[in-house]
């Protein structure tokens, strides 16, 4: 106040304290703000006093803050210390000490290079602090008490005074588990790179905008060429073509799908040419990455070569086509003699007959050659052997789902549907206009048998035969072996019904 009125000024929001009758003090900030008369003069002032709490003495202030630090040294999380100028350890914390081991005697006053692993990294550290620079993360090999290796990173600083080094302060981060870690990832992908590398298949993979990022030796010879890595897109190949003989951009070739649509892209052929002109077919797995959060990271391709399957395929077809050519010589040949032993000879329809039974037999033949020996088609090989042998047309009803007979099965119901045919048309339903045959099948067990019935109806009245001809054996007792079936054969006066039931992977008969 009496500052204020000998100065003439305004004291405006000062921090005192004030000490009451009882000898209890208080802060306060304060506002002095002069009065004067209407012609100017100065008449006094007025104080304005904010309590602001109790305040500690000066010294008492910074006790406590001495006790704050050395509480935050000592008993911090992070292991500290301080370095002199000459290389020694002059403090450090309970941290530390955990860290390395060492009891404080056993730490401080020691040179700070004798708990380093590397003597060239400590030498380093100490020349840069030396000249004043900071630290941060610095990387670094200790050694503890017991020998074991750590990890660490330091970052540090140097304390001046009057521009005098007087000491470090010095954070020491232990990052051993981290290191371990990615050591191990690192073998990890080192393993998965010499697999993909050893894989015959070609591989390669991409990041999520398309770019290389690896491929194998595999993936190097199919192509021709080696792209470079981040800046070939999509795929490795020079050219790429469909198998008609279409061009393929690389951005729509089955690794681009793969990636644009997030999805795995399968059953798909593909021709890469290389430089030198060369084609390869091949066959695309492409597959899409994910991370953790399920987050689309790139994707991964494996390109079959085709080149020795096609060709072996191409192969086997021409040892098949020429294979179906002296089959049918050798049936020519069974039939020009079976004309000639029958040559002169009065029963014809016994000549008839056998004719046309190898004739069914070749027919049966080009199915099987048609579908590579794996089996044919039961609708399509009904129709033809009704369309050959008894020419029923629209008499004759066929119904039942899809089946691929088994190749052992083809022959033998062949030659039992050509049988049934033969005796329909002389004998059966079909001698007359208004007979009809129904056959039907159906899977039963669960889809691992084939029931197959053939009914006739509509034919004049079916007596029992007096004698079992080659037909009746056939389906009596040469279905029954040959397919391990269930068969049952009835003359019926409306007509001829046969049930045949066989397993549809039962083993050949022995």
């Amino acid at each position: 106040m009496a500052a204020a009125l000998l100065s003439g000024g305004v004291a405006a929001d000062q921090e005192i304290v004030i000490e009451r009758p009882n000898g209890e003090r208080v802060a306060a900030m304060v506002r002095i703000n002069l009065l004067h008369e209407a012609a100017g003069g100065l008449v006094g002032a007025a104080g304005c006093f904010q309590v602001i709490g109790e305040r500690p003495e000066p010294d008492e202030q910074l006790q406590f803050s001495q006790r704050d630090l050395e509480d935050f040294f000592e008993n911090g999380v992070v292991a500290l210390h301080w370095v002199g100028p000459d290389g020694r350890i002059l403090r450090a914390n309970q941290a530390e000490l955990d860290l390395l081991g060492y009891e404080s005697e056993e730490y401080v006053g020691q040179h700070i290079a004798e708990f380093h692993v590397d003597r060239d990294v400590i030498d380093d550290i100490l020349a840069r602090l030396s000249c004043h620079e900071k630290l941060e993360r610095y990387p670094a090999r200790l050694r503890t008490k017991s020998g074991e290796i750590r990890h660490v990173l330091i970052s540090s600083n140097v304390y001046s005074r009057d521009g005098e080094f007087v000491h470090t302060r010095c954070l020491t981060l232990d990052v051993t588990e981290r290191h371990l870690a990615q050591l191990d990832l690192q073998e990890s992908e080192r393993r998965s790179r010499e697999l993909l590398e050893a894989l015959p298949a070609a591989i390669y993979t991409t990041d999520t905008n398309g770019a290389l990022t690896f491929y194998n030796e595999a993936a190097a010879e199919l192509w021709g060429v080696r792209p470079e890595l981040g800046t070939s897109y999509w795929c490795g190949s020079w050219r790429l073509f469909w198998p008609d003989g279409t061009p393929v951009p690389h951005d729509e070739c089955p690794m681009a799908i793969a990636l644009k649509e997030n999805r795995v892209v399968r059953n798909i052929e593909a021709i890469a040419e290389r430089p030198d002109g060369t084609r390869v077919p091949f066959m695309p797995y492409p597959t899409p990455l994910h991370d953790a959060d399920h987050r689309l990271v790139g994707a991964v391709n494996m390109l079959i070569d085709l080149t020795h399957l096609k060709q072996a395929h191409r192969r086997q077809q021409l040892l098949i086509n020429e294979l179906n050519h002296r089959v049918k010589n050798t049936l020519a040949t069974i039939q020009s003699i079976a004309h000639q032993t029958f040559r002169g000879k009065t029963d014809e329809e016994l000549k008839q007959r056998f004719e046309k039974r190898l004739i069914a037999l070749a027919k049966t033949h080009d199915i099987l050659t048609r579908e590579d020996w794996r089996g044919a088609d039961l609708r399509e090989l009904i129709s033809q052997l009704i369309e050959f042998a008894c020419d029923a047309g629209e008499r004759a009803i066929v119904d039942g789902p899809s089946v691929l007979l088994p190749q052992r099965a083809v022959v033998p119901l062949a030659m039992a549907i050509h049988e049934l045919c033969t005796n329909a048309s002389k004998y059966g339903a079909l001698t007359g206009p208004a007979g009809r045959i129904v056959i039907e099948w159906q899977f039963v067990a669960g889809g691992t048998r084939l029931q197959l019935r053939w009914v006739e109806s509509g034919g004049p009245p079916v007596q029992v035969p007096v004698r079992r001809g080659f037909g009746t054996r056939l389906l009596e007792r040469g279905l029954p072996h040959e397919l391990r079936a269930d068969c049952k054969l009835t003359f019926q006066p409306s007509g001829v019904v046969f049930v045949m039931d066989m397993p549809l992977s039962a083993a050949p008969p022995t």
